[in-house]
Protein backbone atom coordinates (compact mmCIF):
# COMPACT_ATOMS: atom_id res chain seq x y z
CA UNK A 1 0.00 0.00 0.00
CA UNK A 2 1.61 3.26 -1.08
CA UNK A 3 1.76 6.33 1.13
CA UNK A 4 2.02 4.20 4.29
CA UNK A 5 2.86 6.18 7.44
CA UNK A 6 6.61 6.15 7.93
CA UNK A 7 8.09 4.57 11.04
CA UNK A 8 9.94 7.71 12.06
CA UNK A 9 11.39 8.42 15.45
CA UNK A 10 10.68 11.90 16.75
CA UNK A 11 12.93 13.94 19.00
CA UNK A 12 14.50 12.84 22.26
CA UNK A 13 12.20 12.47 25.28
CA UNK A 14 12.87 15.02 28.01
CA UNK A 15 9.45 15.23 29.65
CA UNK A 16 6.67 12.84 30.62
CA UNK A 17 3.79 14.11 28.48
CA UNK A 18 3.35 16.05 25.29
CA UNK A 19 -0.24 17.28 25.18
CA UNK A 20 -1.32 17.78 21.57
CA UNK A 21 -4.42 19.76 20.62
CA UNK A 22 -5.49 20.35 17.01
CA UNK A 23 -7.63 23.46 16.52
CA UNK A 24 -9.76 24.78 13.70
CA UNK A 25 -11.94 27.80 14.46
CA UNK A 26 -12.87 26.75 18.01
CA UNK A 27 -11.27 29.58 19.97
CA UNK A 28 -13.54 29.46 23.04
CA UNK A 29 -13.47 25.67 23.26
CA UNK A 30 -9.69 25.72 22.94
CA UNK A 31 -9.37 28.19 25.82
CA UNK A 32 -11.58 26.03 28.05
CA UNK A 33 -9.56 22.94 27.14
CA UNK A 34 -6.25 24.65 27.90
CA UNK A 35 -7.59 25.98 31.20
CA UNK A 36 -8.60 22.45 32.20
CA UNK A 37 -5.09 21.22 31.38
CA UNK A 38 -3.49 23.91 33.53
CA UNK A 39 -5.95 23.32 36.36
CA UNK A 40 -5.86 19.53 36.54
CA UNK A 41 -2.55 18.06 35.34
CA UNK A 42 -0.39 17.40 38.38
CA UNK A 43 2.48 14.97 38.83
CA UNK A 44 3.89 14.20 35.38
CA UNK A 45 5.87 16.93 33.67
CA UNK A 46 4.34 18.09 30.42
CA UNK A 47 4.46 20.43 27.46
CA UNK A 48 1.52 21.62 25.36
CA UNK A 49 1.55 21.88 21.58
CA UNK A 50 -1.40 23.39 19.71
CA UNK A 51 -1.50 22.84 15.96
CA UNK A 52 -3.82 25.36 14.33
CA UNK A 53 -5.30 24.42 10.96
CA UNK A 54 -5.63 27.90 9.46
CA UNK A 55 -8.26 29.25 11.87
CA UNK A 56 -9.83 32.61 11.08
CA UNK A 57 -11.48 33.23 14.47
CA UNK A 58 -8.52 34.81 16.28
CA UNK A 59 -7.29 31.57 17.84
CA UNK A 60 -3.63 32.28 17.09
CA UNK A 61 -3.77 35.76 18.62
CA UNK A 62 -5.47 34.39 21.74
CA UNK A 63 -2.80 31.73 22.16
CA UNK A 64 0.04 34.23 21.86
CA UNK A 65 -1.59 36.76 24.20
CA UNK A 66 -3.11 34.49 26.86
CA UNK A 67 -1.14 31.23 26.67
CA UNK A 68 2.47 32.18 25.93
CA UNK A 69 3.72 28.89 27.43
CA UNK A 70 1.95 26.90 24.71
CA UNK A 71 3.96 25.95 21.66
CA UNK A 72 1.99 26.89 18.54
CA UNK A 73 2.31 25.37 15.07
CA UNK A 74 0.30 27.55 12.68
CA UNK A 75 -0.70 26.05 9.33
CA UNK A 76 -1.64 28.11 6.29
CA UNK A 77 -4.28 25.56 5.26
CA UNK A 78 -6.43 23.01 7.07
CA UNK A 79 -4.24 19.90 6.84
CA UNK A 80 -6.67 17.62 8.64
CA UNK A 81 -6.55 15.98 12.04
CA UNK A 82 -3.98 13.29 11.32
CA UNK A 83 -1.47 15.45 9.47
CA UNK A 84 -1.71 18.18 12.12
CA UNK A 85 -1.03 15.71 14.93
CA UNK A 86 1.92 14.33 12.99
CA UNK A 87 3.44 17.80 12.93
CA UNK A 88 3.39 17.80 16.72
CA UNK A 89 4.75 14.25 16.93
CA UNK A 90 7.77 15.36 14.91
CA UNK A 91 8.85 17.76 17.67
CA UNK A 92 7.38 16.16 20.81
CA UNK A 93 9.61 15.76 23.85
CA UNK A 94 7.33 13.50 25.90
CA UNK A 95 7.46 9.77 26.57
CA UNK A 96 3.73 9.82 25.93
CA UNK A 97 1.49 11.91 23.71
CA UNK A 98 -1.88 12.96 25.12
CA UNK A 99 -4.22 13.84 22.26
CA UNK A 100 -7.13 16.10 23.14
CA UNK A 101 -9.92 17.52 21.03
CA UNK A 102 -10.64 21.17 21.67
CA UNK A 103 -14.12 20.27 22.90
CA UNK A 104 -12.79 18.26 25.86
CA UNK A 105 -12.45 19.38 29.47
CA UNK A 106 -10.30 17.29 31.81
CA UNK A 107 -11.46 16.36 35.31
CA UNK A 108 -9.06 16.46 38.25
CA UNK A 109 -7.69 12.91 38.07
CA UNK A 110 -8.11 12.13 34.39
CA UNK A 111 -4.50 12.52 33.29
CA UNK A 112 -3.19 11.02 36.53
CA UNK A 113 -5.26 7.86 35.95
CA UNK A 114 -4.22 7.50 32.31
CA UNK A 115 -0.56 8.17 33.05
CA UNK A 116 -0.43 5.75 35.99
CA UNK A 117 -2.04 3.03 33.89
CA UNK A 118 0.45 3.44 31.04
CA UNK A 119 3.37 3.47 33.45
CA UNK A 120 2.16 0.22 35.00
CA UNK A 121 1.35 -1.59 31.75
CA UNK A 122 4.31 -1.56 29.36
CA UNK A 123 2.39 -3.71 26.87
CA UNK A 124 -0.12 -0.87 26.34
CA UNK A 125 0.50 1.23 23.26
CA UNK A 126 -2.60 3.37 23.73
CA UNK A 127 -5.34 4.01 26.27
CA UNK A 128 -8.49 6.11 26.46
CA UNK A 129 -10.60 7.40 29.34
CA UNK A 130 -14.35 7.65 29.93
CA UNK A 131 -15.95 10.51 28.01
CA UNK A 132 -18.86 12.31 29.65
CA UNK A 133 -21.68 14.54 28.44
CA UNK A 134 -22.12 17.92 30.05
CA UNK A 135 -24.65 16.46 32.52
CA UNK A 136 -22.20 13.77 33.64
CA UNK A 137 -23.81 10.90 31.73
CA UNK A 138 -21.51 8.54 29.86
CA UNK A 139 -20.62 8.85 26.21
CA UNK A 140 -19.36 6.00 24.13
CA UNK A 141 -15.59 6.02 24.57
CA UNK A 142 -14.73 2.70 22.92
CA UNK A 143 -14.48 1.98 19.20
CA UNK A 144 -14.61 -1.45 17.60
CA UNK A 145 -12.92 -2.23 14.32
CA UNK A 146 -15.63 -2.01 11.64
CA UNK A 147 -16.59 -5.27 9.94
CA UNK A 148 -19.43 -6.59 7.82
CA UNK A 149 -21.01 -7.89 11.05
CA UNK A 150 -20.97 -4.47 12.73
CA UNK A 151 -22.57 -2.93 9.63
CA UNK A 152 -25.30 -5.54 9.35
CA UNK A 153 -26.08 -5.82 13.06
CA UNK A 154 -27.20 -3.21 15.57
CA UNK A 155 -24.18 -2.35 17.73
CA UNK A 156 -26.29 -2.18 20.88
CA UNK A 157 -27.35 -5.78 20.26
CA UNK A 158 -23.75 -6.89 19.75
CA UNK A 159 -22.71 -5.11 22.95
CA UNK A 160 -25.51 -6.85 24.84
CA UNK A 161 -24.93 -10.34 23.42
CA UNK A 162 -21.10 -10.20 23.33
CA UNK A 163 -19.97 -7.78 26.05
CA UNK A 164 -16.51 -9.30 26.19
CA UNK A 165 -15.92 -8.71 22.49
CA UNK A 166 -17.82 -5.42 22.26
CA UNK A 167 -17.41 -3.46 25.54
CA UNK A 168 -19.67 -0.44 25.88
CA UNK A 169 -20.74 2.39 28.16
CA UNK A 170 -23.79 0.39 29.26
CA UNK A 171 -21.56 -1.58 31.66
CA UNK A 172 -19.75 -0.27 34.74
CA UNK A 173 -16.31 -1.72 34.18
CA UNK A 174 -14.57 -2.66 37.42
CA UNK A 175 -11.19 -1.77 35.94
CA UNK A 176 -9.32 -1.21 32.70
CA UNK A 177 -10.51 -3.37 29.80
CA UNK A 178 -8.75 -4.25 26.57
CA UNK A 179 -10.52 -2.82 23.50
CA UNK A 180 -10.01 -2.51 19.76
CA UNK A 181 -9.63 1.27 19.83
CA UNK A 182 -10.63 4.35 21.77
CA UNK A 183 -12.60 7.37 20.61
CA UNK A 184 -10.03 9.94 19.54
CA UNK A 185 -11.28 12.85 21.65
CA UNK A 186 -8.80 11.88 24.38
CA UNK A 187 -6.04 9.32 23.86
CA UNK A 188 -2.73 8.69 25.61
CA UNK A 189 -0.18 7.02 23.34
CA UNK A 190 3.25 5.60 24.15
CA UNK A 191 6.05 7.11 22.08
CA UNK A 192 7.86 3.76 21.89
CA UNK A 193 4.76 2.32 20.21
CA UNK A 194 4.62 5.29 17.85
CA UNK A 195 8.24 4.68 16.87
CA UNK A 196 7.34 1.10 15.93
CA UNK A 197 4.03 1.52 14.10
CA UNK A 198 4.43 5.04 12.72
CA UNK A 199 2.21 8.08 13.09
CA UNK A 200 -1.25 8.82 11.75
CA UNK A 201 -2.03 7.84 8.17
CA UNK A 202 -2.63 11.27 6.63
CA UNK A 203 -4.99 9.91 4.00
CA UNK A 204 -7.65 10.06 6.72
CA UNK A 205 -8.61 13.73 6.90
CA UNK A 206 -10.91 13.42 9.92
CA UNK A 207 -12.41 10.23 11.46
CA UNK A 208 -10.90 6.73 11.70
CA UNK A 209 -7.31 7.94 12.11
CA UNK A 210 -7.18 6.49 15.63
CA UNK A 211 -8.95 3.29 14.54
CA UNK A 212 -6.36 2.73 11.82
CA UNK A 213 -3.60 3.54 14.32
CA UNK A 214 -4.94 1.05 16.87
CA UNK A 215 -5.26 -1.59 14.15
CA UNK A 216 -1.59 -1.17 13.26
CA UNK A 217 -0.63 -1.29 16.93
CA UNK A 218 -2.40 -4.60 17.38
CA UNK A 219 -0.58 -5.96 14.34
CA UNK A 220 2.73 -5.07 16.00
CA UNK A 221 1.78 -6.66 19.32
CA UNK A 222 0.74 -3.57 21.29
CA UNK A 223 -2.51 -3.48 23.27
CA UNK A 224 -5.18 -0.79 23.59
CA UNK A 225 -7.12 -0.23 26.81
CA UNK A 226 -10.08 1.71 28.15
CA UNK A 227 -9.46 3.22 31.62
CA UNK A 228 -12.95 3.79 33.09
CA UNK A 229 -11.76 5.88 36.07
CA UNK A 230 -10.30 8.66 33.89
CA UNK A 231 -13.19 11.07 33.25
CA UNK A 232 -13.18 13.68 30.50
CA UNK A 233 -16.08 15.94 29.56
CA UNK A 234 -16.64 15.97 25.81
CA UNK A 235 -18.93 18.46 24.05
CA UNK A 236 -19.47 15.89 21.33
CA UNK A 237 -19.07 17.11 17.78
CA UNK A 238 -18.58 20.80 18.56
CA UNK A 239 -14.97 20.74 17.38
CA UNK A 240 -16.04 19.55 13.90
CA UNK A 241 -19.60 20.78 13.48
CA UNK A 242 -22.82 18.96 12.60
CA UNK A 243 -23.07 19.65 8.86
CA UNK A 244 -23.42 17.15 6.03
CA UNK A 245 -19.73 17.48 5.17
CA UNK A 246 -18.84 15.79 8.46
CA UNK A 247 -21.22 12.92 7.70
CA UNK A 248 -19.68 12.46 4.26
CA UNK A 249 -16.16 12.59 5.68
CA UNK A 250 -17.10 9.86 8.19
CA UNK A 251 -18.27 7.57 5.38
CA UNK A 252 -15.24 8.41 3.23
CA UNK A 253 -12.83 7.60 6.07
CA UNK A 254 -14.59 4.36 6.90
CA UNK A 255 -14.42 3.35 3.25
CA UNK A 256 -10.71 4.17 3.34
CA UNK A 257 -10.26 1.81 6.30
CA UNK A 258 -12.04 -1.06 4.56
CA UNK A 259 -10.17 -0.53 1.31
CA UNK A 260 -6.81 -0.40 3.10
CA UNK A 261 -7.18 -3.48 5.29
CA UNK A 262 -9.47 -5.85 3.35
CA UNK A 263 -9.62 -7.59 -0.01
CA UNK A 264 -11.18 -5.87 -3.04
CA UNK A 265 -14.13 -8.29 -2.98
CA UNK A 266 -14.80 -7.59 0.71
CA UNK A 267 -14.52 -3.85 0.07
CA UNK A 268 -17.05 -3.94 -2.79
CA UNK A 269 -19.39 -6.02 -0.61
CA UNK A 270 -19.14 -3.46 2.18
CA UNK A 271 -19.83 -0.56 -0.18
CA UNK A 272 -22.86 -2.37 -1.58
CA UNK A 273 -24.27 -3.08 1.89
CA UNK A 274 -23.79 0.51 3.04
CA UNK A 275 -25.38 1.91 -0.11
CA UNK A 276 -28.30 -0.51 0.23
CA UNK A 277 -28.97 0.50 3.82
CA UNK A 278 -28.85 4.17 2.91
CA UNK A 279 -31.22 3.58 0.01
CA UNK A 280 -33.74 1.81 2.28
CA UNK A 281 -33.56 4.63 4.84
CA UNK A 282 -33.99 7.20 2.06
CA UNK A 283 -37.10 5.46 0.74
CA UNK A 284 -38.57 5.13 4.24
CA UNK A 285 -37.94 8.83 4.85
CA UNK A 286 -39.69 9.71 1.58
CA UNK A 287 -42.67 7.65 2.76
CA UNK A 288 -42.65 9.36 6.18
CA UNK A 289 -42.65 12.80 4.54
CA UNK A 290 -45.50 11.79 2.26
CA UNK A 291 -47.61 10.52 5.17
CA UNK A 292 -47.15 13.74 7.15
CA UNK A 293 -47.49 15.90 4.00
CA UNK A 294 -44.01 17.30 4.57
CA UNK A 295 -45.20 19.32 7.54
CA UNK A 296 -42.45 18.29 9.96
CA UNK A 297 -39.19 20.13 9.61
CA UNK A 298 -37.03 17.37 11.11
CA UNK A 299 -38.39 14.90 8.56
CA UNK A 300 -37.64 17.29 5.70
CA UNK A 301 -34.14 17.80 7.08
CA UNK A 302 -33.66 14.05 7.40
CA UNK A 303 -34.71 13.56 3.78
CA UNK A 304 -32.27 16.26 2.63
CA UNK A 305 -29.41 14.58 4.52
CA UNK A 306 -30.18 11.13 3.11
CA UNK A 307 -30.49 12.58 -0.40
CA UNK A 308 -27.04 14.17 -0.13
CA UNK A 309 -25.54 10.96 1.25
CA UNK A 310 -27.15 8.81 -1.47
CA UNK A 311 -25.85 11.16 -4.17
CA UNK A 312 -22.33 11.16 -2.71
CA UNK A 313 -22.22 7.38 -2.25
CA UNK A 314 -23.45 6.75 -5.78
CA UNK A 315 -20.83 9.04 -7.33
CA UNK A 316 -18.04 7.71 -5.08
CA UNK A 317 -19.02 4.08 -5.74
CA UNK A 318 -18.74 4.62 -9.49
CA UNK A 319 -15.34 6.29 -9.08
CA UNK A 320 -13.88 3.76 -6.66
CA UNK A 321 -15.29 0.53 -8.12
CA UNK A 322 -12.77 0.22 -10.99
CA UNK A 323 -9.92 0.66 -8.48
CA UNK A 324 -11.27 -2.18 -6.36
CA UNK A 325 -12.15 -4.62 -9.12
Amino acid sequence: MKNEPEKIQSGTTSTDLTIVIVNWNTRKLLADCLDSVAGTVQGPTYEVIVVDNASTDGSIGMLRDEYPEVRVIANDVNRGFGAANNQAFAVMAGRYALLLNTDTVLTDKAVKELYAFMEGHPEAGMCCGQLLNGDGSKQNSIASFPTLLTLLTNMSLLEYLLPGRYPSKRYDHAGPVEVDSGVGACLMVRKKAMDVVGWFDERYFFFFEETDWAYRMRQEGWKVYHVPTAYIYHLQGQSIGPDIRSRIEFYRSRNQFFQKWHSPIYYVLIRTVVFGRLLINWLLTILANALCLGLYRHQRRKLAVYTCLIRWHFKDLIISYPKSA
